[in-house]
């Protein structure tokens, strides 16, 4: 439609062909569908494939192969060009396709998230994907919605919209629904509308459908930018940086070698090959690739877990939480409400399936008035729906329409006899809703809120015999009636009504208390032992909620959160705006605690501000529109993939499907894992590359022959740095990786003690190799080419043997996360295949210039490439046994 904020409601109804109470009809709706298509945006650009081959070539490591096969050509050594040239374009290759791998699964990833609409179709309200949207549609709205479409407002109770995303103001917008005149109407002033792509941030509402996909003003920005190219995710930088530090000491080393093999007469192509070799095998330049290739594994792990993880950065960020901020309702607890007691003046009734009693005796609504007057305000003070087919709205609003249901009060039936005038929005700083309804001549006003807030706003309560003043000394009663319930576990809302002349008059002064509304909502299955998990591992669980300081507690106590009985109310907390100017008693009294009751969403960012500067890393779960800033300021927002409002998943960089606090347990632990995979291939990665620059190094600074040639460097590579490194990526979780303390924010990829093991790791290898081809020259007295074969297949099988050195020191020496990764077996059976290809395939042998050794090189050789290997467990075995000893 054009310019429809110009216009009436009724006449962008007229226009549509619309009734606002109906919706459309089936008919209608599959014209449109034909005639607009999906309301879906055209998909931006995906990497494609020509620049992620492009990609693989940027490397320096690649330009000095290129180098030096260009080299090699100039000087008629044209089978060693052609090889090293078959090397680049081998690891081209492999990196192209696992890094097209990792794209398509990051892409498949982001494409899970579908966003919700409420919508009224042939007179029934429908929860639909916004892709299923048509102009003409009537959209419901509430806070904590994404708008699905550009709508012209019809309803608006207190509507107000965030339109940051296409207007870049902050400050979210007040919503309302008469038409605006004037000339070249800016879209932030165009208060009638909802447009698609922003957030609903208070009251309710609802419009019609004008414009889907393309034809929002969504569509028409996202025409006009081009998407921006993603961000390196700081392990990537960490990645990275470290790959330029290997690159230039390598550099450096290679050109001494090459240096002093000039200097001992050696032919200066073949030393200035040796060095462009050596520089390539030791510098991983698979390192990104395969990391980013393990994070998507990893990803796609916790997709099949229920854990959607929007960014890759967010996997890293997962293995060092150290405090996870979680809310009660729907992630500790079932979010399963059910109005269990209702507390009335006449006593306590309690609520069994769809029957009332009070000590054992049934009580109908019809003869008892104060019942059937909370069940009328529990039904129209509501925005939820409850057709036959489902339930749509909060689970608190579902679980009071279902208590009327079940004695007869149908919502439909009551609007019939009290039509509403209007609604005044549930606000959190007022803790209050009220609806006005038609009674006769006057209008009654139905409040639902928290005990607290509408006990103050009550002057009379009523009894069978009918309404009696309410004095303050009854106030109180009531409220210590409130924290007993509470104390049960059970959510507590408070009753009221009242009859006013016009709709105008205020909703909360001079009500009638009815009574108080208990609701439970048991604990999810399984979540003591998820809260035991999350402790054993050295990771914090702290509650805040909106709750009652009893209700909390009591939950609290339930599923084992330490420190129930200390509950933090939002009146005790000071001012959190700066954490660190707080004083140091109170500071550390708020760390030590661990449940907070009534709390605001500015009080729970000020908290993660707290936690983060006191050293936490911070996971904070959530599900509403007022979680999203808290979500946004923690180290990790993980939102509720079910209840969780489309603002909150937006936010979020991890979306929680199953809405499950054990959910989270499992990502933490597969974050964990993937950082220790990473961690446990660069370890191998360099370890076999040092022990490269070690044998080629000492053979070069002693003038004796190089143990190895340059293309079996790069063959060598080829095996080594690819397959078996990316089975290590691959590995499972090990054990005992939640026994131990989340690692800290800052810590480097690789501790001193990586380091060292780096360095002795590759000093074995060396040593094994030099042993071999020194007994291979001087004790066998085999020819040079003989000599360096031995040299070649001993280095080749050593590396191969080394992935089982990367084994937990703890883990059985057998049966451990190494030997059970078949990808390690796989790699393994590849690699040997490879090399004895080397060795006995003619053409590959003439390339590499190997002579096929007989049965004193291959026991020589596969004796001495088992050495490392062997030295090693046997000092992992020594050092668990003093450990053990010690303990």
């Amino acid at each position: 439609m054009s310019e429809p904020y110009r216009q009436t409601a009724e006449q962008v109804l007229q226009q549509q062909d619309v009734s606002a109470a109906q919706g459309l009809s089936s008919q209608q709706i599959e014209q449109r569908q034909r005639e607009y298509g999906p309301n879906r945006l055209r998909r931006a650009g995906t990497r494609p494939a020509w620049r992620i081959l492009l990609k693989q070539l940027e490397s320096v490591v690649v330009i000095l192969l290129i180098s030096a096969a260009l080299a090699a050509a100039a000087f008629a050594r044209v089978l060693e060009a052609l090889a090293i040239a078959a090397a680049v374009l081998v690891n081209t290759v492999i990196g192209f396709f696992m890094e097209w791998r990792a794209t398509r699964a990051m892409e498949a990833l982001q494409r899970m998230g579908k966003i919700q609409a409420r919508v009224c179709r042939e007179g029934k309200v429908q929860q639909l994907t916004a892709g299923a949207l048509v102009p003409g549609d009537i959209v419901l709205l509430e806070a904590g919605d994404m708008v699905a479409a550009d709508l012209r407002l019809l309803e608006s109770n207190k509507l107000q919209c965030d339109e940051a995303a296409l207007t870049g103001e902050s400050v979210a917008v007040n919503k309302q629904v008469e038409p605006l005149s004037g000339d070249d109407i800016p879209l932030g002033e165009r208060s009638n509308m909802a447009y698609k792509g922003t957030a609903v941030t208070q009251g309710s509402g609802s419009g019609v459908v004008v414009a889907t996909a393309m034809d929002t003003e969504l569509g028409h920005i996202s025409e006009l930018v081009e998407q921006a190219e993603q961000a390196a995710t700081p392990l990537e930088k960490r990645l990275d940086a470290l790959g330029r530090r290997l690159a230039w000491i390598t550099l450096a080393i290679a050109v001494v070698v090459a240096g002093v093999g000039l200097l001992a007469g050696k032919d200066w192509l073949i030393m200035v090959e040796t060095a462009i070799a050596l520089a390539i095998a030791a510098v991983p330049e698979g390192l990104p690739v395969v990391s980013t290739l393990a994070l998507a594994r990893g990803m796609q792990r916790m997709a099949r877990r229920n854990a959607v993880v929007k960014q890759l950065s967010a996997v890293e960020t997962l293995g060092a939480t150290s405090l996870i901020f979680t809310d009660k309702t729907g992630t500790l607890t079932e979010n399963r409400m059910r109005l269990q007691q209702l507390a009335l003046d006449t006593g306590i009734l309690q609520r069994e399936d769809d029957t009332w009693c009070r000590d054992d005796n049934r009580v109908e609504a019809s003869q008892c008035p104060a019942l059937q007057a909370a069940l009328e305000v529990a039904a129209l003070c509501n925005n939820a729906a409850l057709d036959e087919d489902e339930a749509v709205g909060d689970p608190t609003e579902v679980a009071l329409l279902e208590a009327a249901a079940g004695a007869g009060l149908q919502r439909r039936a009551l609007l019939e006899d009290y039509p509403e005038l209007r609604e005044v929005s549930f606000d959190p700083q007022v803790k209050m809703m009220a609806t006005y309804h038609r009674c006769d001549e006057d209008v009654c006003v139905a409040v639902k809120g928290a005990p607290e807030a509408v006990l103050p706003a009550c002057t009379h309560l009523l009894c069978d015999d009918g309404e009696r003043d309410l004095d303050d000394e009854q106030r109180r009663q009531w409220q210590q009636h409130s924290e007993e319930l509470a104390s049960q576990g059970l959510r507590l809302l408070a009753l009221a009504r009242k009859r006013v002349a016009e709709e105008q008059a205020e909703p909360y002064e001079n009500l009638t208390l009815i009574g108080l509304a208990g609701l439970y909502d048991p604990p999810r299955t399984g979540i003591k032992q998820a809260i035991a998990a999350c402790q054993h591992a050295g990771i914090r669980v702290v509650m805040g909620t909106g709750d009652h300081a009893a209700t909390a507690g009591a939950i609290a106590r339930e599923i084992g959160l330490d420190g129930p009985d200390r509950v933090v109310q939002a009146a005790e907390l000071p001012a959190l705006e700066a954490p660190d100017k707080m004083a140091e008693s109170r500071r550390s009294e708020l760390l030590d605690t661990s449940v907070y009751a009534r709390i605001s969403p500015e009080q729970k960012l000020g908290l993660i501000r707290l936690y983060q500067q006191a050293g936490y890393v911070v996971g904070m779960t959530g599900d509403g529109v007022n979680d999203a800033p808290g979500l946004k300021k923690a180290d990790i927002g993980i939102a509720m993939g079910q209840r969780g409002t489309e603002v909150a998943r937006e936010t979020a960089d991890i979306v929680l499907k199953d809405d499950a606090f054990d959910t989270i347990v499992v990502a933490v632990e597969q974050g964990r894992n993937i950082f220790a995979n990473i961690r446990r291939f660069i370890v191998y990665l360099l370890s076999g590359n040092l022990g490269e620059i070690m044998a080629i190094s000492a053979a070069a600074l002693v003038a004796a022959p190089l143990p190895m040639l340059p293309l079996q460097i790069l063959y060598i590579n080829f095996i080594s740095d690819v397959m078996p490194a990316l089975a290590l990526g691959l590995s499972r979780s090990e054990p005992g990786v939640m026994d131990q303390p989340p690692r800290a924010s800052g810590e480097p990829l690789l501790l001193r003690r990586h380091w060292l093991a780096i360095v002795a790791y590759g000093a074995l290898i060396a040593a094994a190799v030099l042993s071999a081809f020194a007994i291979a020259l001087q004790v066998l007295e085999l020819t040079e080419a003989e000599a360096v074969t031995i040299g070649f297949l001993t280095f080749g099988f050593a590396r191969l043997w080394h992935v089982f050195n990367m084994r937990n020191p703890a883990s059985p020496l057998l049966l451990n996360e190494i030997s059970r990764n078949p990808y390690v077996w796989l790699a393994l059976f590849i690699g040997v295949a490879l090399l004895l290809g080397a060795a006995y395939l003619p053409l590959l042998a003439q390339v590499l210039t190997v002579v096929a050794p007989d049965w004193r090189g291959w026991l020589l050789s596969l004796g001495f490439s088992l050495l490392p290997l062997v030295w090693v467990q046997v000092m992992k075995g020594l050092r668990l046994g003093w450990e053990k000893e010690a303990t």
